[in-house]
């Protein structure tokens, strides 16, 4: 069965066209289960007498164990770069100039803070 560029773009643009309306489908399915969900939590919710902090949701990611609205603690730096550039060390990666200068044969004692 020979078929012409046309005729296959045209079952593209059709099956497209099905795939679009079976998403739309499948969020609305979604929505309603969520629906269903959040009632159903918030019942418990009120049956249990929880709280927000029973159920640790202060907030997001590692910061959310700190009080809200508190900045996160920042380390002291103890090396400058030749540009002005400083660093904490140890924590994380370390910053470009500090490779470069090791890759140099540079030591981070030549960079201490005194």
């Amino acid at each position: 069965m020979a078929s012409t560029l046309a005729d296959i773009n045209s079952q593209i643009k059709k099956h497209d066209e099905q795939i679009a309306q079976l998403r739309k489908q499948a969020e609305d399915l979604r929505n309603q289960e969520r629906s269903g969900v959040i009632e159903e939590l918030r019942k418990k919710i009120a049956e249990f007498g929880l709280t927000a902090s029973d159920l640790k949701l202060g907030g997001r990611g590692p910061a959310a164990k700190r009080a809200a609205g508190a900045a996160a603690p920042k380390a002291a730096a103890k090396y400058r770069g030749p540009t002005g550039e400083t660093w904490s060390g140890g924590r994380g990666r370390k910053p470009r100039w500090v490779t470069e200068a090791l890759a140099a044969g540079k030591s981070l004692s030549d960079y201490e803070i005194k």
